[in-house]
C-alpha cells in the first residue's frame, strides 16, 4: 500500500456571492508514479466533482496546470507526489485573475503582455506564400528555439517579487520574448526601438534580481541571463544614440 496523502486545497468561486475563500481537506492513497494531475483528477472524480483546476496536455507543454504547490509555483502534471511530503497544500497562482479554486486566467495576462511588448516579427517585407523560407544558421536557430521553449505557464510571473507588487511590470517572460526577437534576423527593429518597448522601470530596470523567475521555471530557461544580456544591449544602444555611433 502507498502512503496516505493529505491534500489541503484552496476553494473559492468568485462568481458565487455565498462562496468564501477557504481550504478543503482530502485524503488519498498514493499510487506508483502518481502526479498531482492524477491525484487531482482522482479527487474530482471520486470525492468532489465541483473541484476546479486546469489541464490540457498532461506533458508539461501547455502550461495550463500551473499552481502553487507547498508554497512554490510548478506544473501539476510534472510534479510527482513521491517528491512531496505526505501533506500537500495547493493554492492558485497569484497575480492572475481567479476563475475558481485552482483555476486562473493566464490567457488574458499573456495576451496583454504580448501586445505590450509587440511580440511578433517586425518586417517591411511582404509575405510571399510561394517563396522559400528564409534560412538562418543552425546555431542561431537553436539559440532562438531555446527561448521559444517557454510554455507561458505563469510560474515565473507568480514567483516574481516585482510582479507581485506592481501590475505594470512585464515580467521575465516578456523580456525572454524580446530577447528571442532581438536574435531573429528577420526582425528589423533597431536597438533604440527595442529600448522604447522594455527599457523602462516596467521592463528591464524594474527587476530586483531575486532570481525567483529562473528558480521556478519548469523549462529551466535562462531568464536571468537574458535579462543581463538585454541590459547590456540596451546600455550599448543608449551610448550609441548619445554619441551618435552607427
Amino acid at each position: 500500500m502507498g502512503r496516505k496523502l493529505k491534500f489541503n486545497i484552496f476553494r473559492y468561486n468568485p462568481q458565487d456571492p455565498d462562496s468564501v475563500p477557504h481550504t478543503d481537506t482530502f485524503q488519498l492513497e498514493e499510487t506508483e508514479s502518481m502526479t498531482l494531475f492524477i491525484a487531482l483528477t482522482q479527487i474530482r472524480e471520486e470525492q468532489d466533482p465541483s473541484l476546479q483546476f486546469d489541464f490540457c496536455c498532461r506533458a508539461g507543454i501547455c502550461g495550463a496546470c500551473a499552481m502553487i504547490i507547498n508554497g512554490r509555483p510548478n506544473l501539476a502534471c510534472k510534479t510527482l507526489t513521491d517528491d512531496l511530503p505526505a501533506e500537500i497544500t495547493l493554492m492558485p497562482l497569484p497575480i492572475f485573475k481567479l476563475i475558481g479554486d485552482l483555476s486562473v486566467d493566464t490567457g488574458t495576462w499573456f495576451r496583454e503582455m504580448n501586445e505590450n511588448v509587440e511580440s511578433w516579427v517586425h518586417t517591411s517585407k511582404t509575405f510571399d506564400l510561394e517563396a522559400e523560407e528564409e534560412r538562418m544558421d543552425n546555431s542561431l536557430a537553436e539559440e532562438i528555439y531555446e527561448l521559444e521553449r517557454c510554455v507561458e505557464c505563469g510560474c515565473c510571473v507568480a514567483a516574481c517579487g516585482t510582479a507581485n507588487m506592481r501590475e505594470d511590470f512585464v515580467g521575465a517572460v516578456a523580456m525572454n520574448r524580446i530577447a528571442r526577437f532581438m536574435m531573429d534576423p528577420r526582425d528589423q527593429r533597431t536597438g533604440s526601438e527595442y529600448f522604447e518597448v522594455i527599457g523602462t522601470d516596467e521592463g528591464i530596470f524594474g527587476c530586483m534580481g531575486l532570481l525567483g523567475c529562473e528558480d521556478v521555471c519548469p523549462k529551466q530557461l535562462p531568464l536571468q541571463d537574458q535579462l543581463g544580456i538585454l541590459r547590456l544591449k540596451m546600455g550599448w544602444s543608449a551610448i550609441k544614440h548619445l554619441f551618435r555611433i552607427k
